[in-house]
């Protein structure tokens, strides 16, 4: 019986590929070609770019891929493949499309050496990372681990060698917050802030919460590279927030200090809220 096609993306340029060293990343086609029949060829399972998310916290985070060898028969001996880190598959990604990810610093591949045995044709390679808690969230990285060689006459798939995951870091910022401080209306006096509020994200250096004991308004707080806060917001087109005293974030607390205002009939509406992480 005429043994079953191993259907895995090849491109065109698949022949063409066994000659150069840099990863094209593009595929596009679903089939075996007759004139690669025969032949061998190692491939990363998915080298399309693919996404991890982490959170800015200490730690490892742990992930996986395939590897292939991509034949019309199954291999009839172990194959040995090694897998390195490869900054310069980044520059190759940001150069094809257009952007600008930064390779990320933290990666460890726990089996580099790996056994394609007989009969088989894939394989899981195990890689590991960290430090995210260190890094820029604004940032955009990217963890690239390619097949460096490959035992026997098998070719490396130039445009398939690369595994790459953007590693998009979680707003620090974000969480669940307990709010102490004052709302102090103009003719009404002072009211007590004691509650749990939740920051969600705006962007990578924002957040987003309730005014005061206010419900039904949002305050921005942006934190600057040198810890202080901006205030941004409104109550209406008339009336935005507005700033003032100390505003601060404390990292090593993950507490944020804010005072700030609105204009209303009357007067002013002053905040003054201290809202540490729970």
């Amino acid at each position: 019986m005429k043994s079953i096609k191993n259907k895995i993306f090849i491109a065109l340029s698949l022949v063409a590929s066994m000659f150069i060293s840099t990863s094209c990343l593009n595929d596009d086609s679903d089939y075996w070609k007759d004139d690669v029949a025969g032949k061998a060829y190692a491939t990363v399972l998915k080298p399309q770019l693919q996404s991890l998310g982490l959170k800015p916290a200490p730690g490892y985070v742990n992930y996986s891929f395939m590897i292939n060898i991509a034949t019309d028969e199954l291999p009839t001996s172990d194959i040995n493949i090694v897998m390195v880190k490869d900054p310069a598959a980044v520059t190759n990604y940001n150069t094809l499309k257009g952007t600008s990810f930064k390779v990320f610093p933290n990666l460890e591949i726990l089996n580099p050496n790996i056994v394609i045995a007989k009969g088989t044709r894939t394989a899981m390679v195990n890689c590991r990372v960290w430090g995210a808690e260190a890094l820029d969230a604004c940032d955009k990285f990217i963890a690239a681990v390619s097949i460096q060689s490959v035992s026997g006459d098998i070719a490396i798939a130039g445009n398939m060698k690369s595994y790459l995951v953007s590693l998009p870091i979680s707003n620090p910022y974000e969480g669940n917050y307990h709010a102490s401080g004052t709302f102090t209306h103009p003719t009404a006096g002072v009211r007590i802030i004691d509650e749990d509020k939740v920051l969600s994200t705006v962007d990578c250096k924002t957040v987003k919460t309730t005014v005061g004991d206010l419900g039904a308004y949002d305050a921005n707080f942006t934190v600057n590279a040198d810890n202080t806060v901006t205030v941004t917001g409104s109550i209406s087109a008339s009336q935005p927030l507005i700033q003032s005293g100390v505003n601060t974030y404390t990292p090593a607390t993950k507490t944020f200090v804010v005072n700030y205002y609105y204009v209303g009939g009357g007067g002013n509406r002053v905040i003054s809220e201290t809202l540490v992480r729970l």
